[in-house]
């Protein structure tokens, strides 16, 4: 996807920009209190625009290199959100594991669900994966309605899977596969 899609409500799903940064910033100095329980604990720089022009550096050249592919929802000037593709791995695996998160201003209308939909639809298309996975707190039940909704389906749980919010947290683990086709 080069392009911005229309999520509703005048959101967008585009790709990351190199000047982002300052917006994440700022999204995630607005979302920190909102965050905190579902990410890792992070260092103040993360929470900078400094830190972020590093981090959307280190972003952009692992999607250049095809290991990853980020994006934001973005309200106008304002990132309402993030979606990530990460660890994509091609040959015969062909998989790609799934993160996002929405502003706590903008939950409950649907934009993740669109922006899920939307980018496996570019992982099966444009990428040419197989499969995309994702996981969830045990007790993250508006993520995994979000996930179903989207066609995935949920393989079990993963103990300690990831550090979140400085400890190690069971997650459900879940999938969708892409294509059945032969590797492209």
């Amino acid at each position: 996807m080069t392009g911005e899609v229309a999520l509703g409500g005048g959101v967008v799903l585009r790709p990351l920009a190199p000047d982002d940064a300052e917006a994440l910033a700022a999204a995630y100095v607005r979302n920190r209190d909102h965050l905190r329980r579902w990410e890792p604990r992070r260092a103040e720089e993360f929470f900078t625009a400094t830190g972020q022009v590093a981090r959307v550096e280190d972003m952009l050249k692992s999607r250049d290199e095809g290991r990853m592919f980020p994006w934001v929802l973005a309200d106008g000037p304002l990132i309402a959100g993030v979606v990530n593709l990460n660890d994509i791995v091609l040959g015969a695996f062909r998989n790609g594991h799934l993160g996002y998160w929405v502003d706590a201003g903008h939950t409950g209308r649907g934009l993740a669900t669109a922006a899920v939909r939307e980018v496996c639809r570019e992982a099966a298309g444009t990428l040419g994966l197989h499969r995309v996975q994702a996981g969830t707190l045990l007790d993250n039940d508006r993520s995994q309605r979000v996930l179903r909704r989207c066609g995935f389906e949920e393989i079990g749980v993963a103990r300690k899977y990831l550090r979140i919010d400085g400890e190690w947290r069971d997650h459900l683990l879940f999938e969708r596969i892409l294509d059945d086709g032969p590797a492209g």
